[in-house]
């Protein structure tokens, strides 16, 4: 058993007490944050670029939702030769599992690619989205927050697209 010095514990203790830990939810004007993974190089280059562009576009005009602020981040699928890698999908997707913000990924352009990544992020509670255009699965994302619990928002958008 490994014991910390009661200075220590009490700097933990009131780190986690002034952060918010514990009282769960997202706090008013918290950022919420939908992963996009696809191709951004290589001969699916096109549609990888318009799924992120469609993507960023939507979330722009949208700017915040129930009082939550909406990023995007594009992660690139490919490797080597321009081409999606079932190593490179996984590795996005758990990019997504470990960001507390997240709240939806938006799958591959391709089903095999789809395939592997969305075991990962079920399993972190994250809803994948896939086989729709970026401002689609923005706007899917917005409906299922405003709709369920917008301080659960992970768990609004899991129950809805998950």
């Amino acid at each position: 058993m490994i014991r910390l010095p009661p200075i220590l514990v009490a700097c933990l203790l009131g780190a986690a007490l002034l952060s918010g830990c514990g009282e769960g939810g997202a706090e008013e004007g918290a950022r919420v944050t939908v992963y996009v993974s696809a191709p951004m190089s290589g001969p699916e280059m096109k549609a990888g670029r318009q799924l992120c562009h469609g993507a960023r576009a939507e979330a722009g005009r949208v700017g915040e939702v129930e009082g939550l602020e909406l990023a995007v981040v594009c992660l690139d699928a490919t490797e080597g030769e321009g081409r999606w890698t079932l190593a490179r999908v996984g590795a996005n997707a758990r990019s997504a599992t470990e960001d507390s913000t997240a709240v939806a990924y938006v799958g591959e352009p391709d089903p095999q690619a789809r395939k592997q990544s969305r075991p990962i992020v079920d399993a972190a509670g994250v809803a994948e989205i896939g086989g729709v255009g970026g401002d689609e699965a923005i706007a899917a994302v917005v409906a299922a927050i405003r709709e369920g619990d917008a301080n659960e928002p992970r768990q609004a958008v899991f129950e809805a697209e998950g």
